[in-house]
């Protein structure tokens, strides 16, 4: 039985269509042939460029940002998606959107980090925006998962750098091996290409492993966590907790007028 999957993106896709077309080849070759996986990204006028990362890495910012992310998931169960794929490492609003729906809500990093634990001791995560560090290592605590962590390393390339290699990857590619190499020395067992882009074109040129360590593929290891969660959800039940303050679920219609209230409707997708 198939199921329809709603991906996620922080990036305004709308304004870099290649990179959306990116995003659908790869999830095609990922997901089983009757998965569908709907490419979304956020509100054309969100950013004051193509790239979020002028914004994000201010914490007030992201976190404004990101309540766009519950009228995605919202608009996502409603229109009948069976998951809603977290596409981006940083996890916006994660346990607030798992709180909002019944249906699969997977978190890229946090499936990322818990992959790591069947592949080695660490990890290392490598950034284009080295001014998200410190976001990842308060997402890395509240994961517990900070002790696992070999290090995190900017790349030294910047977002149009990526852009622009997905057309000529040699020089990304050599960067990646240039920059993961100190994390494999400080005794990273698998690397984590941190932000999404940087992550696809990696996948995309085949760049499955370094230095016999492995290289995850974050999109394509949500994409199938979210198959698998749902194919759970219908075969053996397995959903999240409701007990408990962040778990709870709130009345359905309340949730509904209170999102109204604060004009979250502008982001719910019809």
């Amino acid at each position: 039985m198939g199921m329809r999957i709603w991906h996620q993106s922080m990036t305004v896709l709308d304004v870099l269509p290649a990179y959306r077309e990116r995003i659908q080849a790869h999830a095609k070759k990922i997901v089983h042939a009757d998965t569908e996986v709907v490419v979304h990204g956020l509100a054309i006028d969100t950013y004051p460029s193509d790239y979020p990362g002028g914004d994000i890495t201010f914490n007030a910012l992201f976190s404004m940002h990101s309540l766009q992310w519950l009228g995605s998931v919202w608009s996502a169960q409603t229109q009948g998606f069976d998951g809603f794929a977290v596409c981006t490492t940083i996890d916006p609003l994660l346990r607030e959107m798992r709180s909002m729906v019944d249906i699969p809500v997977v978190g890229c990093a946090e499936t990322c980090y818990l992959a790591t634990h069947s592949l080695g001791e660490r990890f290392g995560l490598l950034l284009f925006n080295e001014r998200l560090a410190p976001a990842y290592r308060l997402q890395m605590a509240q994961y517990r998962m900070e002790d696992r962590c070999a290090g995190i390393l900017p790349t030294g390339l910047s977002f149009e750098d990526v852009m622009t290699g997905f057309d000529s990857p040699g020089k990304v590619i050599d960067q990646f091996r240039k920059t993961a190499q100190p994390l494999v020395d400080a005794g990273a067992h698998a690397i984590i290409p941190g932000e999404m882009p940087l992550n696809l074109l990696l996948a995309s040129e085949g760049i499955q492993r370094f230095q016999d360590v492995p290289v995850i593929d974050s999109l394509g290891l949500t994409l199938k966590m979210t198959e698998a969660q749902v194919e759970l959800r219908r075969s053996t039940g397995l959903a999240p907790s409701r007990r408990g303050w962040a778990n709870a679920r709130p009345d359905p219609q309340r949730m509904a007028d209170v999102m109204r209230y604060y004009g979250l409707s502008k982001f719910m997708h019809d």
